[in-house]
């Protein structure tokens, strides 16, 4: 697959709604009630992030049985997540960085990337290889809204999903951005909701977002 496509698949995919939850899940069997609710909720792509021994397991679930649902896999750091995360069934990718011998293995995988940049420079390196589409990580701490902000003028070309900091406080000040497609959080799916199996309250937690800037 060309990297223009790739591109095309991530930008698809982050215009579903104006958040990706970061799911950090220990529970794989609560994978599937936790997507069907955000999916009800109008929130449809979903980031599991590889922090826990049960991620690969959860995105298994909800890639097989969560019809509408677009599952990922975030904290990919090396050619092996990315591979995993392939077989897995996740449709996105997703890193809190880069690192050429990623980028190197993302550019010959058909798994779209979505890398993270947190300065101009990391960016535009990113820009280089074709990232028209970027996270930017760690939002709050690496200078927030204003920060990506004043990107949007110099490099206009460039589209991000800030993450990092990002709650239903200050999400709106990211999504009113020129430049920022949507957000990623994970005040969506927190522990004692996922633990509890409350998926009606992470469903609604999911349409609260799913309305954020419009």
């Amino acid at each position: 697959m060309s990297n223009e496509a790739k591109q095309q698949l991530v930008e698809s995919t982050l215009r579903l709604a104006p958040v990706v939850p970061v799911v950090i899940i220990e529970d794989a069997s609560r994978a599937v009630g936790m997507a069907r609710a955000l999916v009800a909720g109008g929130i449809r792509a979903i980031e599991v992030t590889l922090r826990t021994p049960a991620a690969l397991d959860a995105v298994r679930a909800i890639a097989a049985e969560v019809e509408g649902a677009f599952v990922g896999v975030g904290t990919v750091l090396t050619a092996r997540d990315l591979e995993a995360a392939y077989k897995a069934g996740a449709k996105f990718a997703v890193s809190p960085g880069s690192s050429p011998r990623l980028l190197d293995a993302a550019a010959d995988h058909d798994l779209p990337l979505l890398p993270g940049a947190a300065t101009s420079s990391e960016a535009m390196n990113l820009l280089e290889r074709g990232y028209r589409f970027q996270k930017f990580f760690p939002a709050v701490p690496a200078g927030g809204s204003k920060l990506i902000g004043a990107w949007a003028s110099p490099l206009p070309q460039i589209t991000f999903c800030p993450t990092g900091g990002i709650s239903l406080a200050n999400a709106a000040e990211f999504l009113a951005l020129p430049n920022v497609v949507c957000v990623g959080g994970s005040w969506l799916t927190p522990a004692n909701l996922l633990a509890a199996g409350d998926y009606a309250a992470i469903e609604a937690l999911a349409r609260e977002a799913s309305q954020l800037g419009r």
